[in-house]
């Protein structure tokens, strides 16, 4: 798979592939091979940048939700939009969904952000929620790393592009065979942005990290 990445990657000029390298190697640091992270720093011609792990932001905001109180009023504040809901909702609520102290309590937060999102609006561009869109992303996420495949393909109906390549790396976390893709990464590449090869890298980590469902 990795080798499919890349190659999708050598279609990009010089300049434009120079960019990929940090994610690149940053995904392949993901699997805690060594080994494997030496191959490909070599094959690149370049080192992994080891950057000091800052907290991210949604997480912050969900651990001072949580500290104002207990797990009604972060469901509470977050139905209603309060700050610091008013910004960043599905990534907060997420976030609290992974904070969970166990499976009942993160089931609440999951079903309150499939309630928050809505039903599929069969629309794009201005027309389309965002909000939605990001519930179903944050939704999506949160179920691959469970394993959930059912919540994970309701999420994904949600988003702005169920058939993204990103999702469908995420889905073949639960079911398996990620190489099956290899093929679509390799012939949808194009030599006119990195975004093919970032999503493929996105969608890829997790099974790097994780490893698969069964």
């Amino acid at each position: 798979m990795l080798d499919a990445i890349w190659s999708a990657a050598e279609h990009l000029p010089a300049e434009k592939q120079n960019r990929l390298k940090a994610p690149f190697l940053e995904t392949v640091a993901k699997s805690g091979d060594t080994l494997l992270l030496r191959h490909w720093q070599a094959r690149l011609g370049a080192d992994l940048r080891r950057e000091k792990a800052v907290e991210p932001y949604a997480r912050k905001k969900a651990k001072a939700a949580l500290s104002r109180g207990n797990w009604t009023a972060f469901l509470r504040d977050a139905r209603a939009g309060a700050q610091p809901f008013n910004i960043g909702r599905p990534e907060i609520m997420a976030e609290g969904a992974r904070l969970a102290p166990d499976a009942p309590t993160r089931r609440r937060v999951v079903d309150a952000m499939f309630e928050l999102a809505g039903r599929p609006i069969a629309a794009s561009g201005l027309d389309r929620s965002f909000e939605q869109a990001d519930f179903g992303h944050s939704l999506a996420e949160l179920a691959m790393e469970a394993c959930d495949l059912s919540s994970f393909d309701r999420a994904i109906a949600l988003t702005a592009d169920p058939e993204s390549l990103r999702y469908a790396l995420w889905r073949r976390r639960i079911t398996g065979q990620a190489g099956a893709l290899a093929g679509r990464i390799r012939a949808d590449a194009n030599s006119d942005d990195t975004h093919h090869v970032r999503l493929a890298l996105d969608g890829y980590g997790p099974v790097l990290k994780l490893g698969y469902c069964n």
